[in-house]
């Protein structure tokens, strides 16, 4: 087994199913030690703890919603606490939802906005502090940023400040040799997408030259190459993992 993580501590945010459940076991899978956060599912994340132990690896559940800047600390000095360094962050809480225009509300547009944006950026204050020299951000955008459908003007607008922040906050951390990229899936098989079901028929899939939606590990193999000293050259970059959907 690959053991290109071995000794590092990683955050994965909103890791209790999904996508970034599917990171964390794939870093865990590398060696790393995994702090698995989530804002209120504490069962599927000691599931996905679970699943992590089983298999030799270490790892801790954690609350947190990291919209808040003293939750956001305390997810990453749980990190410290527990595992003595913090080496890897993966910003991959968000909300997924869509509202017409007639339906933007300051409420809709706040909540999207904290959780996809400010709490990205209250994570990697609080982590860049502890991180060690040569340490890995990698923050979860969207695929939709070049699609832009009709009722996702909040949701789209969110995901496309992710790409700014990424190339931003590239070019801030550099300095303390701290690498930043970003990961856009296109349309992906979670829980949270399970009414889409196996894509059969759909004219996304119709229109994706690899003729499917992706699945969580899809991305997760993405995520770990970005974390990797495979990619130590790579600051900066927006990588799209959505099967060549544009």
């Amino acid at each position: 087994m690959d053991q290109k993580f071995q000794g590092k501590v990683a955050i994965v945010t909103g890791a209790s199913k999904g996508i970034g459940a599917s990171i964390a076991k794939s870093l865990a899978a590398g060696g790393a030690a995994l702090v698995i956060n989530y804002a209120s599912s504490k069962t599927d994340a000691e599931v996905v703890v679970t699943a992590i132990k089983d298999t030799g690896g270490k790892a801790i559940a954690v609350k947190g919603d990291v919209s808040n800047k003293l939750e956001a600390k305390a997810i990453v000095d749980a990190a410290i606490a527990e595992f003595g360094r913090l080496d890897i962050l993966v910003n991959n809480a968000g909300i997924y939802a869509f509202s017409p225009l007639e339906g933007v509300t300051e409420e809709h547009f706040h909540k999207i906005f904290n959780i996809n944006v400010l709490g990205l950026l209250f994570m990697t204050q609080a982590a860049v502090g502890k991180m060690h020299e040569g340490g890995s951000i990698i923050n979860i955008g969207s695929a939709i940023t070049t699609m832009m459908p009709p009722g996702s003007s909040v949701y789209s607008a969110s995901k496309s400040a992710v790409e700014t922040i990424t190339g931003v906050m590239a070019k801030e951390l550099g300095g303390k040799k701290i690498r930043v990229n970003a990961v856009n899936p296109g349309p992906t098989q979670t829980e949270g997408t399970a009414q889409m079901g196996d894509g059969k028929g759909s004219p996304l899939v119709a229109q994706t030259p690899l003729g499917r939606f992706g699945k969580p590990e899809d991305i997760a193999k993405v995520v770990s190459f970005l974390a990797s000293e495979e990619a130590g050259w790579v600051t900066g970059e927006i990588l799209v993992a959505s099967g060549g959907l544009r």
